[in-house]
C-alpha cells in the first residue's frame, strides 16, 4: 500500500537523531580524512547501534535510502536486488541503508512501521517516509527519481533494457499492484480474486490477497494501544489477534505466530478454532516454505493434539 510523500520531520522515537551537533562534528572528521577516510559503499546493513552513524552523519553529506525490511522474507528480495541495483547504478549519488527489522524490532518501532518492506529518505540529519513496498521496478525508479529530481540528484541508466522476449506480467496481478500502490484494497482484493479463480495455486495472488485481509484489518488500529492492552488482557482475543495482525505487519512474524499459539494452548471449542483459523489466515502472507510458517505449523500440531 502507497504511502503519499510525506514532509521532511525529524526521526522518531527511540533513535536519536537529535544530537546534529555530533553529526556535523562526525562529518567534519570524515572530511579531515581525505578521500580514504570517505569511500563508502553502496549499500550498508544497520542497526539500533549503527543508525545515527551509517545513516543520520552520512545523511550529512549524501542521501540515504533506508530499506526496512526482513531480509529472510523471500516476497521482497527481488525488491531488495533492485534497490541494490539502483544505488549501484547511482554510482555514489545516494546510498542504500537496510534494515532487518525482525532482527531489530526496536528500530522497527522505532521507525513506526506499518508494512514490510517500509522505504524512507534521510537527507541533512531529516527522515521522511517515502512508500510502502515492494514496488515493480519502474515503478521504484519513477519514485526514486521524483524525490531525487527534487534533490537536484540524476539517477543512473539502467544497466540494460529488458529483454524482448520477457514475458508479459499478469494484468490482474498488474491491476493488483496498481491498486495496491494507490492504497485500494477493495479493487487490489477484485483483482487477486480474478488471478486465483483463472489460477487457483498461483501462490502471489495467494500471499497478495492475504496481505489485502491483514492491511484491512489493521488500517484503523492504534497500534501501541491494541499492544499496551494487549499486555494487560492476555485472555482476550480479539486483542491477541489484533496484536498478533499489528506484529505481522512489523516484521516481527515469529512473535505473531508465537502469541496465537499460545492463545490456542489455553482456549477450547469456538474460540480455540477462531484464532486457529487466524493464525492459518496469516500462514497464508508467507510463501509456504518459509521458515517461520515451518515452524508455526509444527507448534500447532503440538497444541491442538
Amino acid at each position: 500500500m502507497a504511502a503519499e510523500f510525506s514532509r521532511p520531520g525529524s526521526l522518531y522515537g527511540a533513535v536519536d537523531l537529535g544530537a546534529r551537533k555530533q553529526a556535523l562534528e562526525a562529518q567534519a572528521r570524515r572530511e579531515a580524512a581525505g578521500p580514504a577516510g570517505a569511500a563508502e559503499a553502496d549499500v550498508v546493513d544497520v542497526t539500533s547501534a549503527t543508525f545515527n552513524a551509517e545513516v543520520v552523519e552520512r545523511s550529512l553529506s549524501v542521501p540515504v535510502i533506508v530499506e526496512a525490511t526482513v531480509t529472510r522474507a523471500e516476497q521482497v528480495r527481488q525488491f531488495s536486488a533492485v534497490l541494490e541495483k539502483l544505488a549501484a547504478e547511482a554510482a555514489g549519488a545516494w546510498v542504500l541503508a537496510r534494515v532487518d527489522v525482525e532482527a531489530d524490532p526496536q528500530l522497527a518501532q522505532a521507525l513506526r512501521m506499518r508494512a514490510v518492506p517500509t522505504v524512507y529518505l534521510a537527507v541533512q540529519g531529516q527522515l521522511m517516509p517515502l512508500f510502502e513496498g515492494p514496488l515493480p521496478e519502474s515503478q521504484l525508479r519513477q519514485a526514486l527519481a521524483q524525490v531525487f529530481e527534487q534533490l537536484g540528484i540524476e539517477l543512473g541508466a539502467p544497466a540494460e533494457a529488458e529483454a524482448p522476449d520477457e514475458p508479459p506480467l499478469d494484468p490482474d496481478l498488474a491491476e493488483a499492484e496498481r491498486a495496491m500502490d494507490k492504497g485500494d484494497l477493495d479493487a487490489a482484493a477484485a483483482a487477486f480474486e480474478r488471478l486465483l479463480a483463472r489460477s487457483p495455486g498461483d501462490e502471489g495472488a495467494k500471499i497478495g490477497l492475504a496481505g489485502v485481509g491483514l492491511f484491512r484489518r489493521i488500517q484503523d488500529l492504534d497500534a501501541a494501544d491494541v499492544l499496551r492492552r494487549a499486555a494487560e488482557d492476555p485472555a482476550d482475543l480479539d486483542l491477541q489477534t489484533q496484536a498478533a495482525d499489528l506484529e505481522m505487519v512489523n516484521g516481527q512474524v515469529d512473535e505473531a505466530f508465537d502469541r496465537l499459539i499460545r492463545l490456542i494452548r489455553q482456549t477450547r471449542g469456538a474460540d480455540r478454532d477462531k484464532v486457529r483459523l487466524h493464525l492459518l489466515n496469516l500462514f497464508e502472507a508467507l510463501p509456504a516454505d518459509d521458515p517461520s510458517v515451518s515452524k508455526a505449523r509444527r507448534a500447532l500440531a503440538n497444541a491442538l493434539f
